[in-house]
């Protein structure tokens, strides 16, 4: 049986058990009435001032706007494809674009009139499909850069400025693996760089984990494997074979895991499956460091008791650093109840006024430039530097930027690779045992 079919039977079976609720996230939508969902509570005043703004524009029209939780939030939106009770409009992922392509459940958005140069580049064209439609329209975007905790920066005699120069290498880590061995402290107040360190009995480690990072490590490996030159896939969109197999990637897959080996990386128990997030070792204590999204920036800075510093990604291979940019758009179900309404409503979404007014919340980089100066201006307000996560998009002679990687069957290729990555991290995998999986990835893509 193909995991596609099995991945269905299991959204299937979600649905016997949420299709309920999701019923309910509809009710009270009608002729005059758009209903939109997102998962970031964060998000949600930004989003409905956006609303009222419409609401003025519109008389007549009204958004009802549901949030849940990122885990309910795609169990839920899946179920309701199944149901029939999707929403007009949705807060789309770049990494579930591919199977909601697959599945033909978006409606095309190509009469919005949609101008890729008026958002940040390459935000726009990312959300094109196979058939040459765009399925997406750009919503905000976000980066990858390293928190840390100041007061264990500054007692292991590091500097704010060493940790926005540091390079690595898969060979023996570069500066990069240096500062974390440096920040890595056991019970006996050891330091991973200084003779006696047990690596067996760490008090606090120098980089916090977020996990094995599964098919795209966003937050763990990727700005690595970017920095030494490595892609995803053939094709910068719509590839038609992944390259786990590839003998760089897996150098990188080696060397960054292998820091766990060595005690300077929190081991994949720390992690337990997403219950004890990157930021919440750093709040603990456990961590002195951790890569995480710029969609994490108001969590770490109001963190109590955490001093929190940011810098940018190491310098690789390639003599540039690399990070992430992901960009979120809102898309349109095929078989929304009030399409022309969810036009209306995903044009405005789009538009400068609101993506101005959500970057004066000071949470997310909206897509538009506006937006994204209103975004840094409102978190200069708050007394946060933010600029280890606008710098890469703006210095292309430093620094790149690459794109979750955008094919057919998104969700296959997640449940191949997760188990794989895990046993690379957990149990101490090989990476070379990705060449397999890399070749039942591609047998699937070549269907």
């Amino acid at each position: 049986m193909r995991i596609r079919t099995v991945a269905a039977l299991t959204g299937a079976l979600a649905l016997s058990l949420v299709s309920g609720c999701g019923q309910g996230d509809t009710t009270g939508a009608g002729s005059n009435t758009v209903t939109y969902w997102l998962w970031d509570a964060n998000q949600l005043p930004a989003y409905q001032a956006c609303a009222k703004g419409f609401e003025r524009q519109n008389p007549g029209l009204k958004v009802k706007i549901t949030q849940m939780g990122w885990a309910d939030y795609w169990t839920k939106l899946t179920a309701s494809f199944i149901a029939g009770t999707e929403p007009d409009v949705f807060t789309d992922h770049i990494q579930k674009f591919g199977q909601f392509a697959d599945l033909k459940v978006l409606e095309p958005l190509d009469d919005l009139g949609i101008d890729d140069s008026a958002y940040q580049e390459g935000l726009a064209a990312n959300w094109t499909g196979q058939d040459g439609h765009r399925y997406g329209a750009p919503k905000d975007w976000d980066t990858v850069a390293l928190f840390y905790n100041q007061k264990m920066v500054k007692e292991a005699g590091l500097t704010a400025e060493e940790l926005n120069t540091l390079s690595w290498n898969p060979e023996d880590g570069g500066s990069f693996e240096k500062a974390v061995a440096r920040l890595t402290v056991d019970n006996n107040g050891k330091r991973g760089d200084e003779p006696g360190f047990d690596r067996n009995d760490v008090k606090v480690y120098g980089l916090a984990t977020g996990g094995a990072g599964d098919s795209d490590g966003q937050t763990t490996w990727s700005p690595f494997a970017a920095s030494a030159g490595w892609h995803y896939t053939d094709k910068a969109r719509w590839g038609t074979e992944y390259q786990y197999g590839d003998e760089t990637f897996q150098s990188v897959i080696d060397w960054y895991f292998g820091l766990a080996d060595k005690g300077y990386l929190a081991p994949f128990t720390d992690y337990t499956d997403g219950a004890n997030p990157a930021n919440a070792q750093l709040a603990s204590g456990k961590a002195a460091a951790s890569f995480d999204g710029a969609w994490m920036i108001s969590t770490y800075f109001s963190t109590k008791g955490l001093d929190v510093g940011t810098a940018v990604t190491p310098t690789g291979p390639t003599g540039k650093r690399a990070t992430m940019m992901n960009g979120l758009a809102d898309s349109i179900t095929k078989n929304a109840d009030n399409k022309a309404g969810a036009k209306k409503w995903v044009t405005y979404l789009a538009s400068d006024e609101c993506q101005k007014t959500v970057g004066g919340y000071g949470i997310v980089f909206p897509a538009t430039p506006d937006g994204t100066e209103a975004a840094v201006a409102a978190y200069e307000k708050k007394g946060i530097d933010v600029s280890a996560f606008t710098e890469p998009v703006t210095d292309s002679e430093h620094a790149t930027t690459f794109s979750f990687p955008i094919t057919d069957y998104a969700a296959d290729v997640y449940a191949l690779m997760r188990p794989a990555m895990q046993d690379v991290f957990a149990n101490g995998a090989p990476a070379s045992g990705l060449t397999k999986t890399n070749d039942q990835i591609n047998f699937i893509l070549g269907q």
